[in-house]
């Protein structure tokens, strides 16, 4: 009875301790997932707090006298007169005009708190309303980077608010007039990159990042899938596929930087092509993106059942009428789901674009393949790199911009694989 008592006493002090193990390994799970989902947390706080004001814009509403003496203007549908006018003497007496205490003293200080380009605003309208020439029009334009700083931080750690007490005393006055106020900032979204930040867009980053992945998508893609059906269905087993699946597998680890070196030896020093176009950008990303695509395709195919290649093989099909009609078919929505992961992993990829010179200051939009084009993540990188913070919220806007692309084309891939999966 001692024996048996005391052998029952260890099984007991056993399964205690295994019990404490794995109370204690579950604890160190859910320690581990909670600080995973802090960082996440504290991430996106930041890039929200930091970026949310990105999405708006601070404007000044102006009762504007389109005075051609002023402007030394006689026809606005002379080109070469509305090159030559003065479309900033309007703006200023605009503006001075709801400043009661301004003098003529005050004449610089007001007029650094409109934007630069609001004179190109008032000319391209005047240039598409000649007619207005003469009369006086309530017009909207963007303020002074200063002022929408000031506006939207004042009192924030961190910015550095570059306006003197007067001039924040002149747009706190026009602020609770309502004559300075935000709204939603569409010039965020339907402008190009620009050495002011109140007029910085990411619409040319996005053409750029949409024409560089469709090259990239028509590329890897159909090459990618050929790969893996050969590789899968029909290379036969010996060295020399032994050693392309293996480079192929060292490929899929190998760091993106690296690929920027490549194209940038071949596509650009060997073949001549321009730098900074789409075209050379699809071209390595694909390279990069082609074992993503492979390994997952080959994954895909190797998930049929032999039943169904045996099946159609007793019908009388062929090995290609099989893959094709059969084999394929039933891959198709793993292989789509790999892709879609690599084409995310290529959006967001900013080193290898760097090489080939995609890093330049793109103004306009681009209209094709073989124009000049940045891509967003090469944006973000500009911008988180310019001394301006008012440059850092538009920074983390496009970060956020960038994260709803890939979270986007992530959800893509998970309802495509519940969609079109099939359980065997």
């Amino acid at each position: 009875m001692t024996d048996q008592h005391s052998q029952a006493e260890l099984v007991r002090q056993s399964l205690k301790a295994r019990y404490r193990k794995e109370r204690r390994f579950r604890a160190y799970g859910i320690i581990a997932i909670a600080i995973a989902l802090a960082a996440l947390v504290t991430l996106f706080a930041d890039i929200i707090g930091k970026g949310y004001t990105g999405f708006q814009k601070t404007t000044v509403t102006l009762n504007v006298d389109l005075d051609g003496e002023i402007m030394y203007l006689d026809d606005a549908t002379d080109k070469r007169q509305l090159k030559m006018a003065d479309f900033v003497e309007p703006l200023v007496l605009a503006l001075m005009k709801e400043i009661p205490d301004a003098t003529e003293e005050d004449r610089d200080a007001i007029k650094d708190l409109i934007n630069p380009y609001a004179s190109v605003t008032l000319r391209e309208a005047l240039e598409a309303n000649p007619g207005w020439l003469g009369t006086t029009r309530i017009m909207t334009f963007l303020t002074h980077t200063d002022v929408d700083v000031y506006v939207k931080h004042a009192g924030d750690e961190g910015y550095s608010i570059k306006l003197n007490d007067q001039q924040k005393a002149w747009v706190d006055e026009l602020e609770s007039r309502g004559i300075v106020d935000t709204s939603f900032n569409d010039v965020f979204f339907s402008g190009g990159d620009s050495r002011d930040p109140s007029k910085a867009g990411i619409l040319g980053a996005v053409v750029g990042s949409l024409l560089t992945m469709f090259v990239t998508l028509a590329l890897s893609f159909p090459i990618g899938v050929a790969a893996a059906i050969y590789l899968e269905e029909f290379a036969p087993q010996n060295k020399f596929t032994d050693f392309i699946e293996v480079n192929i597998n060292n490929l899929a680890a190998v760091p993106s930087i690296i690929f920027g070196l490549l194209g940038l030896a071949v596509f650009i020093n060997l073949f001549g092509m321009p730098r900074s176009v789409p075209v050379v950008g699809g071209l390595v990303l694909t390279l990069m993106t082609l074992p993503t695509i492979i390994i997952s395709s080959r994954a895909a195919i190797k998930s049929v059942p032999p039943s169904i290649r045996e099946a159609a093989e007793g019908m009388g099909a062929s090995k290609m009428q099989v893959v094709l009609h059969h084999v394929l078919p039933l891959a198709m929505p793993g292989m789509l789901t790999g892709s879609i992961i690599g084409m995310a992993q290529a959006l967001g990829e900013t080193a290898p674009l760097l090489l080939i010179g995609m890093v330049a200051f793109i103004v306009d939009v681009p209209n094709g393949f073989f124009d000049s084009a940045t891509v967003l993540p090469v944006q973000v990188f500009l911008w988180a790199g310019s001394p301006e913070l008012a440059f850092i919220e538009r920074a983390s806007a496009a970060i956020m911009v960038l994260l709803a692309f890939l979270i986007s084309m992530n959800a893509l891939a998970i309802w495509l694989r519940k969609r079109l999966e099939r359980r065997w």
